[in-house]
């Protein structure tokens, strides 16, 4: 090519499709890491919000009120005790012991709760007849209210006109049992209605990682001569291992967190035997107007449910890497 040639096709590659002269283009620049990092908060500040209002807020006020002598009343003044409240817990005996109950009550609920799911959630896996009805069912303890459980409960339990004394009476075993009111059944009571109301979202969780073991693991297992009961040890179980932990840590946190539930069943009753932490730091608090005792007790509820949650979040970023 000439350099006359190479001249006249110089115009002509320096124009767009419509065959115009070639724009300049022009970066957009949405003012640096500043802009977008200004943007970012501006999005999710009324997402945060309600969160630091209703969340953050009370807890950082329920905390500074641990360690006050602040009382129900009106014109009580408030003051700055330091540890005092802490200090008298040590000696509360009562607390401890419903802090003891507590964690009875949060490791049994949550050990028996994870057995009964992992068996329901194997059933529900299977390919059988009617599996969406089944699925369907498994989910209406999780659609009722906490208060709506336990009157339901209470109604079931009940030990005049209870159906569970009833069909006691017909098998002609004892039918005089008040399950609720009882020293000896109690606590075992409320376990049970605690297991049942929380099993749909435990079974709902190891359903989904049921579904995500890879069934060429089954198959390569079941070629090499493993029978079923091997292949859920050595296949299905170290699949769920992650599911497991995170879904029994979060169980635990929550189960410990309980008041509605035993405060509508027992109300502590009879005699403290059902008294959780949090049902005692209410009656502390609203009963007996103790609120910078009870809010000492939160404190140290807080400083358990913290406990729980730095093992599941350390779990949860050695799973991510």
């Amino acid at each position: 090519m000439t350099e006359v040639q190479r001249r006249t096709l110089e115009p002509s590659l320096a124009a767009d499709d419509t065959g115009g002269p070639r724009r300049k283009r022009r970066r957009f620049r949405g003012g640096g890491p500043s802009g977008s990092g200004r943007d970012a908060w501006i999005l999710v500040l009324p997402t945060l919000l309600p969160v630091v209002l209703f969340s953050v807020y009370p807890l950082l006020q329920g905390i500074l009120l641990g360690f006050t002598d602040s009382r129900a009343g009106l014109g009580v003044e408030t003051s700055f005790n330091g540890i005092d409240n802490y200090i008298e817990l040590l000696g509360y005996d009562l607390f401890w012991n419903s802090f003891r109950i507590g964690l009875i009550w949060a490791f049994s609920v949550t050990i028996l709760q994870f057995l009964a799911s992992l068996g329901l959630a194997l059933l529900l896996n299977l390919d059988l007849k009617l599996r969406w009805l089944a699925r369907t069912l498994a989910l209406v303890p999780w659609a009722m209210p906490p208060v709506i459980v336990a009157i339901m409960w209470r109604l079931v339990l009940n030990p005049t006109f209870g159906p569970v004394n009833e069909t006691l009476a017909i098998l002609g075993l004892p039918s005089d049992i008040n399950w609720l009111g009882s020293f000896e059944t109690a606590l075992p009571a409320v376990i049970v209605v605690g297991i049942w109301s929380g099993m749909p979202q435990t079974t709902v969780v190891l359903l989904a990682g049921l579904q995500n073991v890879p069934a060429e693991l089954h198959e390569a297992a079941a070629i090499d001569g493993a029978g079923t009961w091997r292949r859920f040890w050595h296949v299905t179980l170290p699949s769920l291992r992650p599911i497991i932990f995170a879904i029994t840590t979060l169980d635990v946190i929550w189960n410990f967190n309980s008041f509605a539930l035993v405060f509508v069943l027992t109300a502590g009753g009879p005699g403290g035997q059902t008294m959780l932490p949090m049902l005692f730091a209410y009656n502390e608090a609203f009963r007996y107007g103790n609120f910078g005792l009870a809010s000492a007790m939160g404190n140290v509820m807080v400083i358990v449910i913290a406990f729980f949650l730095f093992f599941y979040l350390r779990a949860q970023a050695r799973t991510r890497k």
